[in-house]
């Protein structure tokens, strides 16, 4: 029997289905107003949950980020010229936040708990919050975002309301990857193979 190839295996797939779900969750949030608490994205635990478990690096950066690729091209279809501008502005901030939070999410491989989850979870949260923030200011325009064309100390104190949101769905968003993945494999041991 040939072996499999890590891009086939099952831990592999189920690690991109449960990535490609949260993405989904993502979409779902912005498309349906209300459906889930403003601001309560995946986004971050995302990252963090690809780092810990794809055994190969590439996969580990190559999926988180693949995915939320495809979930901006979809969203960014539906955004004017001028608010088109704005989020583009912020977009390298918010990559580049997801490949650290991703490359802190190797930290956890090491050994995944509840503590580090939660530990990891809110810094990576924190994270996106402050460098998010501060490239917000750097590109506000008047007129959008009035606060984050005064000063930077504005701009932080106008986006608390999105870090809560940011917070409680990491942590949450965490939680439910992060242990449903650990609940799948002690059912099916063809995913306690580190081939991902």
């Amino acid at each position: 029997m040939q072996a499999q190839t890590h891009s086939l295996s099952p831990r592999t797939w189920i690690l991109t289905a449960m990535i490609a779900f949260a993405v989904g969750v993502r979409l779902v949030i912005y498309f349906v107003p209300g459906v889930f608490p403003y601001n309560f994205t995946p986004v971050e635990a995302i990252a963090l949950f690809g780092g810990a478990y794809f055994t190969d690096r590439r996969l580990a950066f190559i999926v988180p980020l693949g995915a939320m690729a495809v979930a901006d091209a979809i969203i960014a279809a539906t955004l004017s010229p001028a608010l088109l501008n704005d989020w583009l502005g912020t977009l390298a901030a918010v990559y580049g936040c997801i490949a650290m939070t991703t490359w802190g999410g190797r930290w956890l491989a090491r050994n995944v708990s509840a503590l580090r989850v939660a530990a990891g979870s809110f810094a990576s949260a924190v994270l996106f919050f402050v460098v998010t923030n501060f490239a917000t200011w750097l590109s506000a325009r008047t007129g959008v975002g009035d606060a984050c064309t005064q000063s930077l100390a504005a701009c932080y104190v106008a986006g608390i309301p999105f870090f809560k949101g940011t917070l409680a769905g990491t942590m949450v968003w965490s939680a439910v990857l992060f242990g449903g993945f650990e609940l799948m494999r002690k059912r099916w041991p063809a995913l306690q193979v580190v081939n991902a």
